[in-house]
């Protein structure tokens, strides 16, 4: 059963420039209580995927495709649906909580108007609920933690508020947008720890350019390039048996495999290559991959890759 499925997704930005094909015909499905990475360089497109599913796009984006959750498409409900849908049964955890919480309200207050809209409650009973999941996040003396500021909290903290505010009206799905992003590296592993323990029993989007972090967390893995999808496969798949020339190179990124840096740059998504997206950077192109652009097939049961020479 799927608790999310998004079908030949697209999401473009008119500029002066050109368009910014920044999701292009995207199609995945995440599993109910599965956490599902998303894992590519900055700028592919991987943050834009996640405010499409929310529908917190600036007005002059363009959509197309589907984003099916309980039988519907989101990208057809009116906005008084989707803002139940926010919070109630998707919820975004963004990845810069210093920007994402209000400097002038106090932590607790942010969390429990976020449960007062959702599930009703009357503003005594949202607070308490807010001390709550201040406490199920692991933030010391949470009756007191609730009545300060966001800026009384250290980076860590800040992002157990956002965890914390994610989970308060119990969604089914959390779109985790690079959730340790910033974090030294104690306070990374305490994180990742929190997040294995709040989302056992929820399904998880996990946004991130950071693979360790992808491998200590999630089922199954998709590698994104400039704005597609380029192999996506289980966890073990994708580590052990890697087939895009791309996923290698992230994974020979790695500090245990080496740190080897992929050559290149990421190309611009208002001007795209020829063929395969990948082609300029990779070692393995030929004259197939700079004229005709590849498309996504099954090599295994549920391991799919967009390559000429997937095998090769």
């Amino acid at each position: 059963m799927s608790s999310l499925e998004i079908l030949d997704l697209k999401t473009h930005f008119p500029t002066p420039d050109g368009i910014v094909r920044a999701v292009d015909t995207i199609t995945l499905s995440i599993r109910a209580r599965e956490t599902f990475g998303l894992v590519g360089e900055t700028g592919c497109g991987k943050t834009v995927l996640g405010l499409t599913i929310m529908r917190l796009l600036p007005p002059t984006a363009t959509v197309e495709g589907k984003v099916m959750c309980a039988g519907r498409n989101l990208l057809e409900v009116n906005e008084a649906e989707m803002r139940k849908v926010r919070g109630e049964e998707i919820a975004m955890i963004l990845q810069n909580p210093t920007t994402s919480l209000n400097p002038v309200m106090r932590v607790g207050a942010q969390i429990a108007e976020a449960i007062q809209l959702h599930q009703g409650l009357n503003k005594r009973d949202a607070k308490e609920k807010a001390i709550e999941m201040l406490d199920a996040v692991k933030i010391p003396s949470p009756s007191g933690r609730a009545n300060e500021y966001p800026h009384e909290f250290s980076g860590g903290m800040k992002q157990r508020v956002m965890i914390a505010m994610g989970l308060a009206c119990d969604p089914s799905l959390i779109i985790a947008d690079e959730p340790t992003k910033g974090l030294d590296v104690t306070i990374k592993a305490q994180i990742i720890e929190l997040i294995k323990k709040v989302t056992e029993k929820k399904a998880m989007l996990l946004i991130t350019h950071d693979l360790g972090v992808a491998r200590e967390l999630c089922d199954r893995i998709a590698l994104m390039y400039a704005g597609e999808l380029v192999e996506y496969a289980t966890l073990r798949e994708i580590f052990e048996d890697p087939l895009h020339p791309y996923t290698r190179g992230f994974l020979g990124s790695l500090p245990d495999r080496g740190l080897v840096p992929i050559p290149g740059m990421t190309p611009s998504l208002i001007d795209l290559p020829e063929g395969c997206r990948f082609h300029p950077r990779c070692e393995y192109a030929t004259d197939v991959c700079r004229q005709k652009h590849p498309e996504m097939i099954e090599v295994e049961g549920g391991h799919f890759v967009r390559c000429f020479h997937a095998r090769s």
